[in-house]
C-alpha cells in the first residue's frame, strides 16, 4: 500500500507461488514472495503490508513482521476476502494483534445445533462479570435465548455486562442478579424465581499464586460454590449444567487446580444420579483475561520494562476468549451428560516468546526492553496437561472438541469429601493435607509451617536478566 494516502491504494501483491510472479490479479501485479517483501516495498514505495486475517499461520506472520521491522514499513491486517464478500466485515485496516500471532484458525460452529439448544431457553451464567462469564453471555445472546440470568457478586462487573447486553443492536432480556455462589439461600431464590433451563458455571477463583496463599478461600469458592449451584440445578430440574474447568485440574500442582479437580469430581458424582445432564468442559489459558500475562506484559512494556517471566521454558496452551466461549457452547450442545469435553488448544506457547511478540507489536525491538526471569512461582508447572494418564481422548463430531473418558468415582469414596474439607477449611495447613489425601496426583507446591511458606518442591530460578 502506498505511503501518504488516507485511503488504501494497493500497488502490488505478494505470493509465495513463484509461478505467479510477473502476472496480474485484478490488474494488480504480483511482485514477489514473502522473503522479498522488504526489498519489494522499498522498490515500489510501499509503506504498509496488508495481510488477510487468518491467511498466515502464527509463526509465518511472526517472521513476516520481523522481516518488515522498519520505521518506514508496517504490517496491518484486513478481513478475509470471503468475509468482505458476504458482508460479515467491511474493508477495515487494523493493527496486528497477539491473537493473530497465536495463529489459531477460527472455530466453525454448528450454529443449528447450538441454536436448537439455546433458543427460547432461560440461561443462567455464574461469574457473569468475569472474562469467560461475560463472553459466555455475549455468545449465548447470539442464539435467541428467552433470558440470560447474570449472577455475579461484584456489582461493577455485573453492571457493565448487563448494560452491554441491553445496548446490543438486537437487545436480549438480561436479568442482573447480585449474588454469591456460596450463599445458598440467595442462589435458591434466584433459581426459584427465574427457573433456568441451562446453567453455565463460570464463577471461580483462578489466580494460582493467590490461591496458594489462601487455600481455604479456593476450596470455598471452587468446591463449595460448585456444590451449591450444582445441587440447585438438580433440585430445580435444570436440563443441562456446564462446569467450566481448567487444564490445571489435571495432575494438579496448585491449590487452584486441586480445587477445580474436586469440582469436576463432584459434578461426576451428582450427575450419576440426576436427571439433569451434568457436563464438564476443560481448557487452558485464554488470552487477555483479567490478571493474565497479556495485560501484565502490556503494562510492563508501557512502563519501559522490565518484562518479568517466571522461567525460560515455561509453556502454556492459549486460545482467545471468544473461541473458548464458542467451543464451550458447542460442547454443551453436544453433551448427553457425564462427559468431560477437552477443547483443542493447539500447541503450547513459550511465555517468553509471547512476551517478545508483544514487544514487537508495541513497535519496539526485543533489544529495546529487558526481560527478567524471576523463577517459578508456588503452584506452577513448566507445562500443563489436558488429560490424566488414565483418560483417553476421543474425537467428537466437532474437530476442536474432544471427549475424555474418565475413570469412574465411587460415591462412597467421594460423597463425604466436601464435609471433610469443610471441617478444616479455615486452617491452611490442614487444607493442604486434606487435598493431598483426597487427590493422589496432587503434589503441593509449598510446605507451610506456622502459616508461613517454608519450602518449595520445584526450586525457583535466581532472577536473571536478558537484554
Amino acid at each position: 500500500m502506498l505511503k501518504h494516502f488516507s485511503q488504501p491504494l494497493v500497488i502490488g501483491l505478494i505470493d509465495d507461488n513463484r509461478k505467479l510472479h510477473g502476472t496480474k490479479l485484478g490488474g494488480v501485479p504480483i511482485l514477489g514472495d514473502t522473503s522479498q517483501i522488504k526489498d519489494v516495498a522499498a522498490r515500489v514505495g510501499a509503506g504498509t503490508v496488508l495481510v488477510a486475517a487468518d491467511s498466515l499461520p502464527g509463526p509465518q506472520l511472526r517472521r513476516l513482521m520481523e522481516s518488515c521491522q522498519s520505521p518506514d514499513l508496517t504490517v496491518k491486517v484486513v478481513p478475509r476476502v470471503e468475509d468482505i464478500i458476504t458482508g460479515k466485515y467491511s474493508f477495515q485496516v487494523r493493527d496486528v494483534s497477539i491473537d493473530d500471532l497465536l495463529g489459531r484458525e477460527p472455530a466453525e460452529l454448528d450454529t443449528v445445533v447450538i441454536g436448537e439448544f439455546l433458543r427460547g431457553r432461560r440461561v443462567l451464567v455464574t461469574g457473569a462479570g468475569g472474562s469467560i462469564g461475560s463472553e459466555m453471555c455475549r455468545q449465548v445472546a447470539r442464539f435467541g435465548p428467552e433470558a440470560i440470568i447474570l449472577v455475579e457478586r461484584f456489582e461493577s462487573a455485573l453492571f457493565s455486562i448487563h448494560r452491554e447486553l441491553q445496548e446490543r443492536p438486537e437487545p436480549v432480556r438480561a436479568i442482573a442478579c447480585v449474588g454469591d455462589v456460596l450463599d445458598r439461600r440467595r442462589m435458591s431464590a434466584i433459581f426459584r424465581k427465574h427457573r433456568p433451563g441451562v446453567v453455565f458455571h463460570a464463577a471461580a477463583h483462578k489466580h494460582v499464586p493467590l490461591m496458594e496463599e489462601n487455600p481455604g478461600e479456593a476450596v470455598k469458592n471452587n468446591v463449595f460454590g460448585t456444590r451449591v449451584v450444582a445441587d440447585l440445578a438438580a433440585e430445580f430440574g435444570v436440563e443441562r449444567f456446564v462446569l467450566i474447568s481448567t487444564d490445571k485440574a489435571v495432575n494438579p500442582r496448585s491449590v487452584m487446580g486441586a480445587t477445580k479437580h474436586l469440582a469436576e469430581r463432584y459434578i461426576h458424582l451428582i450427575g450419576s444420579h440426576s436427571e439433569t445432564k451434568f457436563i464438564v468442559v476443560r481448557f487452558g489459558n485464554v488470552l487477555g483475561s483479567n490478571g493474565s500475562v497479556v495485560p501484565i506484559f502490556q503494562e510492563q512494556i508501557r512502563r519501559g520494562g522490565p518484562i518479568t517471566v517466571t522461567h525460560p521454558d515455561m509453556r502454556r496452551y492459549f486460545m482467545t476468549i471468544p473461541e473458548a466461549s464458542e467451543l464451550v457452547l458447542q460442547a454443551a450442545a453436544m453433551g448427553k451428560g457425564g462427559e468431560v469435553f477437552v477443547l483443542d488448544m493447539g500447541k503450547p506457547v513459550r511465555i517468553v516468546d509471547l512476551a517478545m511478540d508483544m514487544v514487537r507489536l508495541s513497535g519496539l525491538s526485543p533489544d529495546d526492553i529487558q526481560v527478567r526471569f524471576v523463577g517459578v512461582r508456588p503452584g506452577e508447572k513448566l507445562d500443563e496437561e489436558l488429560r490424566f494418564d488414565d483418560e483417553q481422548l476421543l474425537p467428537t463430531c466437532h474437530p476442536k472438541v474432544q471427549v475424555a473418558y474418565h475413570r469412574p468415582y465411587e460415591e462412597n469414596g467421594t460423597g463425604s469429601f466436601i464435609e471433610e474439607l469443610a471441617a478444616v477449611v479455615e486452617d491452611p495447613d490442614l487444607v493442604l493435607q486434606k487435598l493431598t489425601e483426597l487427590i493422589p496426583e496432587y503434589r503441593p507446591a509449598v510446605a507451610r509451617r506456622a502459616g508461613r511458606t517454608a519450602g518449595r518442591i520445584e526450586p525457583a530460578l535466581p532472577a536473571t536478566e536478558v537484554q
